[in-house]
């Protein structure tokens, strides 16, 4: 209705009313009611991630505090980027990713092999993974972090994933110390690939979903396989990945399954629409995947969590497996080389000799402790 006022003259224009065909008005609704659940309809929620960014922030804030924890400047004679203080990394022959020293790392939590067996710190498998080497380890591992992990958060939430990626990170951890018995490990990398493996699986069982899924298949599997042959290099601990990728495949299938679109379309049909058939939420095969991973998973970490804490080296075991981790070439040599120092001390003097090559140099002694003295070692021995 609109009003005009004219010279004291008041003009009414009153609209004509909607017809009210009973038959017409019947036949609009159900489309209506069509068009409003199809605009309203969203079958998967998306969810804001706020839990792979704290995670990033969370493994940066550790380095911070290793580097803090390791001043370098007290407890060794030559630190690189000496201008940072107590940040300043230990020296480059000794930690070429700009870090903290071995011993440090392994007060914080470091997965050290002979510490979880002998002393039963199963708790290393799970701590070891928010520990880094150094910044480009850590620059390296969240950058991934963040490119894989958020998209992932966004589809299925931060429940999900995050268990996805804990429990990944100790499958990447346990295979790992089945078969690195020297050293220590650190590092989100198994985590990292447990993603990239849930990634796959999640493909797979929500197969009939994806529209180009023969081009998005090929892509994922030949960065997965970068991302594997890149742990054949020395000092890289492939055992973690593949226990990690592992874990995240079997993971996949339980934690990421989805319903098929037939459930939702026949719970979101107007009323009075009957469906053609009932869908069920899931398709049987996913279902059989569901209960074969999650015997699988189970099984596979009773199982390595008993032949670890009774100390069984898989290696002895598995003559060829270390090939997994490291394949020997022209250019490198996959043989760990322990390394020892002979040392005599007259008052505050001590004397070091590097037995690999030779070296001799002496120090002034404080109140260093043993591993401070094989910081010493090793960087003679570098």
């Amino acid at each position: 209705m609109s009003r005009d006022r004219r010279e004291g003259l008041e003009i009414k224009v009153v609209d004509p009313p909607p017809p009210t065909n009973n038959v017409s008005a019947a036949q609009s609704s159900p489309a209506r009611r069509q068009r409003t659940s199809f605009e309203e309809f969203r079958p998967f929620k998306l969810w804001i991630p706020w839990l792979v960014p704290a995670i990033v922030v969370a493994n940066i804030l550790l380095f911070g505090i290793s580097m803090f924890i390791n001043n370098c400047p007290k407890n060794s004679p030559k630190c690189s980027a000496r201008f940072l203080g107590r940040f300043s990394f230990q020296p480059m022959k000794e930690n070429p990713l700009l870090g903290p020293s071995s011993s440090t790392l392994e007060k914080m939590g470091a997965l050290d092999v002979p510490m979880v067996v002998d002393k039963h710190q199963v708790w290393r498998l799970f701590t070891c993974i928010w520990l880094h080497a150094g910044v480009f380890h850590v620059l390296a591992n969240m950058l991934s972090l963040i490119f894989i992990g958020i998209r992932l958060e966004q589809e299925f939430g931060f429940v999900r994933i995050g268990l996805l990626y804990i429990i990944s990170g100790f499958g990447g951890s346990l295979l790992s110390s089945l078969f690195n018995r020297e050293g220590i490990s650190v590092g989100a990398s198994g985590a990292l690939f447990g993603l990239l493996g849930a990634m796959l699986s999640e493909l797979l069982t929500n197969w009939t979903i994806y529209a180009n899924k023969f081009a998005a298949l090929l892509t994922l599997i030949f960065i997965i396989a970068i991302n594997l042959a890149v742990g054949i290099l020395p000092h890289v601990d492939n055992f973690a990945h593949l226990g990690g990728f592992t874990s995240g495949f079997l993971l996949g299938f339980v934690f990421l399954i989805r319903p098929q679109y037939g459930y939702f379309n026949q719970r979101n049909n107007p009323r009075g629409y009957a469906a053609p058939s009932a869908k069920s939420k899931h398709k049987p095969y996913q279902y059989v995947l569901w209960i074969t991973s999650l015997l699988l998973l189970i099984a596979g970490y009773t199982v390595g969590l008993i032949v670890l804490l009774r100390g069984t080296d898989l290696n002895k075991h598995c003559s060829w497996c270390h090939y997994l981790s490291c394949m020997p070439t022209s250019l490198w040599n996959c043989k760990s080389q322990n390394i020892y120092c002979q040392s005599s001390q007259i008052g505050k003097q001590m004397n070091l000799t590097c037995i690999a090559n030779g070296r001799t140099e002496m120090y002034t002694l404080g109140n260093e402790n043993r591993s401070q003295i094989q910081q010493m070692c090793s960087q003679l021995c570098s």
